[in-house]
């Protein structure tokens, strides 16, 4: 199957997938990213070691209509940061970290963390003009851990995916025609520093929750006088005198520490 692809590297299974059911990608779009926290590198690295053409450039109306003069059967979206032209050439299909219409946006994961979320869950749906809204097509949903933190919610989105990219490849006209609306959902907006914040005033339990909502991005540790940026932060329970960065009955460790101007 002719396809095009729209994504960086957050959920390259997706990618992975496609191309271990032998479509054909006629070109790859991906976007820039800072490669620390987001990365690109996984996707360009698959593109040019398959030959496949590929472009940092926003996709436009125009590479729609050229897709489609290539013979494009099917566009599939999956972390791509901007927003894309529609067309009625082939069908546009994105997938979704979250089981839609709940967790509407462009990083809903680490909300479901923080408000206790039961279930996590992620859905291919049809492309429209408003972000994450078009008809439901494949939608699995999977059991969040009390303990869950971001990573440990991606790998489960990244178990249930490739199947996903199966069933629509294979019986894409089947899928299309089972397609349902969303109903009624709300966009979350994206996180802001509050909310990945930790100060010395927190309460343990709080802490550990915001560091596993966030967990392999950047939080920060606010003393009051200055920002320390903390990446892969845990809680450890306990007395936190003489700890650097204390919390309510425990303190915070993390994989990487960088002082903040």
């Amino acid at each position: 199957m002719k396809t095009a692809y729209l994504g960086i590297d957050l959920l390259k299974p997706v990618l992975d997938a496609l191309l271990r059911e032998d479509c054909q990608i006629l070109k790859l779009f991906t976007c820039p990213v800072d490669n620390v926290t987001e990365f690109n590198t996984a996707v360009i690295r698959t593109a040019q070691a398959r030959g496949i053409s590929h472009t940092l450039e926003r996709i436009t109306a125009a590479d729609l209509e050229e897709l489609a003069a290539q013979g494009c059967e099917l566009l599939v979206c999956a972390g791509y940061y901007y927003r894309a032209p529609i067309t009625d050439a082939f069908p546009m299909v994105n997938f979704h970290p979250t089981p839609l219409p709940l967790g509407r946006g462009s990083w809903p994961m680490p909300r479901l963390i923080l408000e206790g979320a039961a279930c996590g869950g992620v859905t291919a749906h049809r492309m429209a003009a408003d972000f994450d809204t078009g008809d439901i097509l494949p939608r699995e949903r999977f059991p969040l851990d009390p303990r869950e933190d971001h990573q440990t919610y991606m790998e489960k989105v990244y178990e249930k995916a490739p199947a996903m990219v199966r069933r629509l490849v294979r019986s894409l006209p089947e899928v299309l025609e089972a397609s349902q609306p969303q109903g009624e959902g709300e966009y979350w907006p994206l996180p802001t520093e509050a909310d990945w914040t930790v100060t010395p005033d927190m309460d343990a339990a709080r802490a550990d929750l915001i560091l596993r909502a966030f967990y392999g991005y950047e939080c920060v540790y606010w003393d009051g006088v200055r920002k320390t940026e903390l990446t892969g932060g845990r809680v450890v329970l306990g007395d936190p005198a003489g700890r650097p960065f204390p919390v309510k009955g425990g303190y915070v460790t993390a994989d990487r520490v960088r002082p903040l101007a």
